[in-house]
């Protein structure tokens, strides 16, 4: 008997064989026992109990449990109408608050406290029990889901705004030229192009290039290191539907011709600091050049046009599209990216894509259009070219452009021109936390820097130091449609997937090898979800016509289509297999492990092995090589090395610099060479090449002679001393 009360029917009660006693099992209280039945009590017909320490209790009669039931049935209405009562006043209650939340807050607090008081009554009504985990990572995961989801359903309306009135790139443009002609479009060197100034640009390529018989679907390749004209050249192509490809100049020799002609280029403007690059290439007559000389009266490559010079009888005005071709679906641009194999591939980038890129970037990352922003990235490339650039073009902000990065000139540069918001790769961060501490670290404005790579090591130290109140680390391959952003400063994460809602936008990770990137199926054909924690290879399903389901892939048909699984879930669909290997948390954060198969990723480009392979053993005299890339401490990525079998040991390292100087990027040459005196053909080539990246470039570990890059170009001697100098950082890659 607990709290001073019992029922009957709970205790169990024994009857003493000698005597009127009942005894208690559950307690060492005896109970005394009177039969009353044949006293003058009037028939009340129940028998007493006495317990020694005064608690009473009466043994029911049928007429007590008739009346008892009554009682119970009353006080049972009695409950349910209070638990309606109580439940009318939390509804109220709760409506009130997120009412008063709603109209002092706004209506993203507003909303946000409609979940929270979802959850609280889910749980006040017993359901928790039964989903208890769900609704606590529910109730924790709540309020970034429900914020990410709003961003994203602007975007929506945005995206489908403009799908609906069939714009291009130009015509937002044009619409925002109008509104605020004279603001500043961009920021270079110290000079400022109003809006105005890059459409009259923009106009005068479009009528010379129209003028000329270049039309809707023509293809005229730019191939310029960072400025404002660089933009202004391609958006003027556009606005008569000519796509242009924007061409890495780092890129030399093969992989410059390549890039070219894989893209059926039927001109190519080229900046004049290039002009030597184009030279050492033999191009098809086909092709009109066209020079952008830095400055006036420079020499211009024979059979090679002024570009300055012939546009400069060009009309300024707003080109009229009589042909009406293009399109908001229509190729824009082909941004390359080398994907996992071979050459570099030319990803298509639409009108819609490039809209759902710059757009999405700059509502999930809560940017405004005031934003001034600052670029020290490649404009080749989708972040620097489309994320950044495209905050101007489609939403009226600043955007300050550097030719190249300063690590030293990079908050300075931030505070110089008022920037709020700035750009980065993981590379570029370590580079600038690694500069003198300066006045300039925390006098700045910036209040967003997004990019991605920043590595969770340095990501405390870098947002302490220069007090970056937010980072928007993202994901996203050029040619991809899985792209996600961290909006909660979650260290380390790249972006993560909802919880609550995955099919909201639905990006998934699947179980795959590791080495080949296959997806590793069930027993009935289709893959499987990876769980929390659980490594896998990073996929966005594919939906056609939807700008942010759709894969374009790439110009060449065969390439795209092995960036492409089907049968994923279900028999018939499709997915986007990124070829990078992710892992998610308990609650839904995504983090980058690394890249599947013989790709790596340096200085934040991605490198073919077997193009590199390809192209060391050509200069090496056509030796055995193996490529693959090792890890150094403290840096982003994975360096190159290259093994190559000499056991006549005749290769010369200073050839051998020079020669790949000339037919590989700079980012794609090895950091490490690692000359083989045997191979063991006995086993196979990936066994052999896995076991040698294993060794990495200890010299300890290593009877090989190991060399690596230094900064002048050359290959020297690795030894122990300088295998201890780059582990502390102190020899620079």
């Amino acid at each position: 008997m607990n709290n001073n009360k019992s029922k009957f029917s709970d205790v169990d009660i024994e009857k003493n064989a000698t005597a009127d006693e009942y005894r208690h099992t559950n307690t060492n209280k005896t109970i005394s026992c009177t039969n009353n039945n044949n006293s003058n009590s009037n028939n009340n017909n129940h028998t007493s109990f006495q317990l020694n320490d005064d608690y009473n209790f009466t043994l029911p009669t049928k007429k007590d449990s008739k009346q008892a039931e009554t009682v119970k049935s009353r006080k049972s209405v009695a409950c349910r109408v209070s638990v309606v009562l109580v439940s009318c006043f939390l509804v109220i209650f709760t409506l009130s608050t997120v009412t008063l939340v709603w109209y002092y807050m706004g209506w993203i607090y507003g909303v946000q406290a409609i979940v929270v008081a979802i959850i609280a009554v889910l749980g006040a009504s017993g359901i928790w029990r039964l989903f208890g985990h769900w609704l606590y990572i529910a109730a924790v995961t709540g309020p970034r889901d429900v914020r990410a989801l709003l961003r994203y359903l602007k975007l929506v309306v945005l995206v489908k705004r403009y799908q609906r009135k069939n714009v291009t790139i130009g015509d937002v443009f044009v619409n925002l030229v109008t509104k605020h002609p004279n603001k500043i479009c961009f920021v270079f060197e110290d000079r400022e192009w109003t809006f105005n100034e890059v459409n009259e640009f923009s106009n005068r390529i479009a009528h010379h290039f129209h003028s000329k018989g270049f039309k809707a679907g023509d293809i005229v390749g730019l191939f310029m290191e960072n400025r404002p004209e660089f933009v202004c050249i391609w958006l003027g192509l556009s606005k008569i539907g000519v796509i242009v490809p924007l061409i890495n100049t780092n890129l030399r020799l093969a992989s410059l011709l390549h890039s070219i002609t894989v893209a059926n280029c039927n001109a190519l403007i080229f900046g004049s600091s290039l002009t030597s690059a184009v030279d050492e290439i033999t191009l098809p007559s086909s092709v009109g050049l066209y020079q952008f000389n830095d400055k006036p009266n420079e020499t211009v490559k024979e059979n090679a046009l002024d570009l300055l010079a012939v546009m400069k009888s060009a009309s300024a005005d707003n080109i009229v599209n009589r042909d009406n071709q293009t399109r908001h679906h229509n190729k824009l641009l082909y941004i390359y990216t080398s994907g996992t194999t071979g050459l570099p591939k030319a990803a298509v980038i639409s009108h819609s894509r490039f809209i759902f890129i710059a757009a999405g970037i700059h509502y999930v990352a809560a940017f405004s259009d005031d934003d001034v922003f600052y670029t020290p990235l490649p404009l080749y490339h989708t972040a620097g070219g489309v994320m950044s650039i495209g905050q101007a073009l489609l939403f009226g902000s600043t955007v300050v452009i550097r030719k190249k990065f300063s690590a030293s000139g990079y908050f300075s540069d931030c505070q110089k021109y008022n920037c709020t918001v700035s750009q980065y790769i993981g590379e570029m961060c370590r580079y600038i936390l690694a500069t003198p501490q300066s006045s300039t670290d925390k006098g700045h404005k910036i209040r967003t820097i997004f990019g991605n790579g920043l590595r969770p090591q340095i990501w405390k130290p870098f947002v302490d130091r220069f007090n970056i109140p937010n980072v928007a680390e993202f994901y996203g391959a050029t040619e991809g449609n899985a792209n996600i952003v961290n909006i909660d400063n979650k260290v380390g994460a790249i972006g993560f997937v909802s919880r609550i809602l995955p099919s909201v936008y639905p990006i998934s990770i699947i179980r795959a090898d590791q080495n080949t990137g296959e997806p590793i199926r069930g027993p009935d054909g289709l893959c499987q979800l990876c769980r929390p924690n659980e490594p896998g290879v990073f996929i966005g399903k594919i939906i056609p016509n939807n700008p942010s389901r759709a894969f374009l892939g790439y110009v060449d048909e065969k390439a795209s289509s092995k960036k492409v699984v089907r049968d994923v879930f279900k028999k018939g669909d499709s997915a986007f297999l990124s070829g990078d290997v992710l892992v998610s948390d308990e609650r839904g954060y995504l983090f980058f492990i690394d890249r599947t198969g013989d790709t790596f990723r340096w200085k934040g480009e991605n490198v073919s092995t077997s193009e590199v392979e390809a192209q060391v053993s050509n200069v090496a005299g056509y030796r055995d090589c193996v490529v693959y890339g090792v890890e150094i401490p403290n840096l982003e990525g994975r360096a190159g090395m290259a093994a190559i079998l000499d056991a006549e040991k005749t290769v010369d390292l200073t050839d051998l610099a020079d020669g790949l100087k000339k037919v590989l990027p700079s980012y794609a040459r090895p950091q490490f060479i690692r000359l083989l005196t045997k191979v063991d053909m006995t086993g196979t080539f990936k066994l052999k090449k896995l076991d040698l990246q294993k060794q990495g470039f200890d010299p300890s570990a290593i009877d090989d002679k190991l060399y690596y890059l230094t900064s002048k170009g050359t290959y020297s001697i690795l030894d122990r001393n300088v295998y201890e100098q780059i582990n502390r950082g102190e020899l620079r890659f």
